[in-house]
């Protein structure tokens, strides 16, 4: 068992780095694998094309620079070379906003807004200023691009050069106070007492009358009373400006002190907040420009703004209060000439989203399709922070948007005069980046069709049926499609070949679906003199008969020691049993360390996980460390029915939301696990951020029994195993507050078997490699010690 005083829980980290490799008998070191991009090698990332077609360009660093650098692969030479920075500077940004008739095209790009013509495929700039212009867009039928600029919007004729602002938000409009009844009387006796006094106020009257004439040539005066501006755009046709107040209520911010700093002095940094934020009030606004008015966005007639959630039912004594359900209005997305627009409207408690038409001349809407989830609305192109995927379809008849109607996220159509809804695409799998090809012909989307952990890109019409796919190996593709959709660029990997670009020709187009061309080769030569493991990818059936993705890594039968380690992937919703490089790559390859030194390893999707729809996405809802750790737990009991494992000799460990399931093992599941590593850990909920612990917890002041059953610090004192935990001192994401409040917990328990690491100089993503390797080389003693029993 682990034994620590006080003093050393919290500053173990102060004794350096522990004898790294001690009982390591793979040819692999922690050292080594933790410096990230400099052992495996640098990945290409960002690829975009140039507008052209003929060149890829992609952000990649095979030098070892200080940061990546920008590369062009020449389709025509099929070169690779390094772009200086300066010219770098001058390329057109890969975020494109086309004309109507795609000849023309608009972007922001350090601050300054640019035009391209796409025939010549030349820019020039529009803006060059010390202010910061953004989101462009096309108005004035195509003749006018507008832009944001200090909270204002502003147009931009191309033909006359011609600069025009179009808004003018002010806090007040300017009002003279208004007398009382004696003063408007003493008012109204001096004008008839004094001569002078009448022809002053006439002369004033014609001046403010001259002034009024000419203030109604200039940008109507739109009071904001102190509220931000968001969203801020014009239509395509220039007749109509819309735009979002938003009325966020004070928070409380959390400090957190920087203890190791340039200056040498405690620095603090102010973070969010907790969860149980009110809600920010989102109202939508249109000025019709020619008309000189402003009028807001009428949303009274949405579909179950009086809903109740059915959480509310545990607590009959207690009033639920929700007086105005509207939450981020995403949009305007106008239609091609102007005169419709769709919005995508999102709930301030995340369950219920709506698609509506509106009316930009009235302000009204017509509601399109509702989503409403009891447990809250997301999965992939619903939206999360956001709007989510849609648009309209040629003719302008239909909307396109992306909804988990069937339990898994799939292709809809939406008739905007009979309102009726055509599925373009279903079954048990995941619809991912879907998008229409220039032409308005077909479909192009990625989907896990093939199997939840593999992800291939396809084609299909653009009414729906048979697919066409378009990729051929089985791991991770994702593709960007040349503009002249001709090529696909590929950045592809496998379970234990990390990402690389590919190129080759599009099957729709040649009718051919041959093998991609490998344009980088990024690994070093030190990754490549190992041979990295293929964990098998496995399901099992959880205690409630629920089948269950995991990655397996198994050891050869001469170093077998009987043990397991069962890592936890962080995030919440996040895939990691699945047959491409992982992101927690750091931890693969320590896996495959555990792997040489006997150890089996599991890597489970537990309820919550990504890619295998909107149940087990809501699995999780109300109990966090309910049925995501019973799926560890049966996990290990499947290690040691199947695969010969000690029940004495597993162990646990992950990061962030791993780090809390961590915690809940060790507390609530002690006959299971003998040792857990937690990693920035969550430790109490209500201590976490609104936006992502309203959606699966709701809040505490309304849902108390979800909090005190998710969160680990109520458990603590079901501690039997050894724990070690592990943490940033300037995360502010989870902050390092929250284990400090629970080591106090600890220490009040009187338990003994746990130590603590802190890290002074790291956030929630660890940077340093140092850091990296400390942590690590804790967490394998930890098993070598408390599983194995070797010192």
């Amino acid at each position: 068992m682990l034994r620590t005083s006080t003093f050393l829980a919290f500053f173990l980290i102060g004794l350096g780095l522990l004898t790294a490799q001690k009982g390591n008998i793979s040819s692999l070191q922690i050292k080594d694998i933790m410096q990230g991009d400099a052992f495996v090698g640098p990945r290409p990332s960002n690829a975009h094309w140039a507008t052209d077609s003929k060149t890829l360009y992609f952000d990649w660093n095979p030098d070892g620079s200080l940061s990546d650098s920008l590369y062009a692969y020449s389709v025509s030479t099929k070169d690779t070379k390094k772009i200086d920075f300066l010219t770098a500077n001058s390329l057109p940004s890969s975020r494109l906003i086309y004309n109507q008739d795609k000849t023309q095209a608009v972007y922001s790009k350090n601050g300054d807004i640019f035009l391209l013509d796409l025939n010549t495929y030349q820019s020039k700039p529009i803006t060059k200023t010390q202010a910061r212009e953004s989101g462009p867009h096309f108005t004035d039928n195509g003749k006018s691009i507008a832009f944001e600029k200090n909270d204002e919007l502003f147009t931009w004729n191309i033909a006359s050069g011609l600069l025009e602002q179009k808004t003018r938000f002010v806090k007040s409009k300017n009002k003279e106070p208004q007398r009382d009844s004696k003063d408007e009387w003493l008012y109204q006796d001096q004008l008839e007492i004094f001569d002078v006094l009448q022809e002053r106020k006439a002369k004033n009257d014609r001046g403010e009358e001259i002034s009024s004439q000419l203030e109604a040539l200039e940008p109507l005066e739109i009071e904001t009373k102190g509220k931000p501006v968001i969203n801020l755009e014009i239509d395509p046709s220039g007749s109509f400006i819309t735009y979002v107040l938003i009325d966020r209520p004070d928070s409380k911010g959390t400090i957190v002190p920087h203890f190791v700093t340039e200056s040498g002095y405690t620095e603090d940094q102010n973070t969010r907040s907790k969860v149980g934020d009110e809600p920010t009030e989102y109202e939508m606004f249109i000025y019709d420009i020619k008309a000189r008015k402003s009028y807001p966005v009428v949303l009274d007639n949405l579909e179950g703004l009086d809903y109740i959630p059915e959480y509310t039912k545990d607590y009959p004594d207690k009033t639920y209060e929700n007086d105005n359900r509207i939450g981020f209005i995403n949009g305007p997305t106008w239609n091609s000439n102007g005169t419709k627009a769709v919005l995508d409207i999102q709930a301030n408690d995340y369950k219920d989203r709506w698609i509506v038409l509106l009316d930009p001349k009235t302000g009204k809407v017509e509601q399109l399709d509702r989503q409403h989830d009891e447990a809250w609305i997301a999965g992939p192109g619903i939206g999360r922070w956001g709007g989510g995927s849609l648009g309209w379809m040629p003719g302008d008849d239909k909307v396109w948007f992306m909804s988990e109607k069937t339990g898994y996220s799939h292709l809809y159509t939406v008739d905007i005069n009979s309102k009726k809804t055509d599925a373009l695409t279903s079954g048990s799998f995941e619809i991912y980046d879907a998008f229409l090809s220039t032409d308005k012909d077909r479909w192009y989307f990625t989907s896990n069709k093939t199997h939840p952990g593999d992800r291939q890109f396809y084609s299909m019409k653009l009414k729906g049926g048979k697919w066409e796919q378009l990729t051929n190996k089985t791991g991770r593709n994702d593709v960007v499609l040349s503009p002249d959709e001709k090529k696909m660029a590929i950045l592809y990997s496998y379970s234990n070949k990390p990402t690389e670009l590919f190129i080759k020709d599009n099957p729709v187009e040649t009718g051919e679906n041959k093998e991609a061309e490998q344009i980088t080769h990024s690994n070093t030569d030190e990754f490549k003199s190992y041979a990295w493991k293929d964990p098998e990818i496995i399901t099992f059936n959880a205690s409630d008969g629920a089948e269950v993705h995991a990655r397996l890594y198994q050891p050869d039968a001469s170093v077998k020691n009987k043990a397991a380690v069962i890592f936890v992937h962080g995030a919440g919703y996040l895939q990691n049993a699945h047959k491409w490089w992982s992101s927690y790559f750091r931890e693969y390859m320590f896996h495959n360390l555990l792997v040489d030194n006997g150890y089996t390893v599991l890597d489970i999707d537990y309820r919550g996980s990504a890619g295998y729809g909107r149940d087990w996405r809501t699995g999780i809802y109300r109990h966090m460390g309910g049925k995501d750790l019973s799926d560890q737990v049966d996990g290990a009991n499947m290690l040691k029915e199947q695969y010969g494992i000690d029940s004495d000799k597993i162990g646990i460990y992950g990061g962030s939301y791993g780090g809390f399931i961590t915690l809940m093992g060790m507390f609530n599941a002690p006959e299971t696990f003998s040792a857990g590593g937690a990693i920035r850990s969550v430790g109490d909920w209500a201590a976490y951020n609104h936006g992502y612990t309203a959606r699966i917890l709701n809040t505490p002041a309304t849902d108390s029994l979800a909090y005190k059953r998710s969160s680990p610090i109520y458990f603590a004192d079901g501690l039997q195993g050894d724990l070690l935990i592990l943490h940033g001192m300037v995360d502010d994401n989870v902050h390092f507050q929250d284990m400090v409040r629970l080591s106090q917990k600890l220490i009040e328990l009187g338990k003994e078997n746990w130590e603590m690491a802190v890290y002074p100089v790291e956030r929630h993503g660890f940077v340093e490699p140092s850091s990296w390797t400390d942590e690590y080389t804790r967490i394998f003693k930890l098993f070598q010690k408390s599983l194995l029993g070797k010192e």
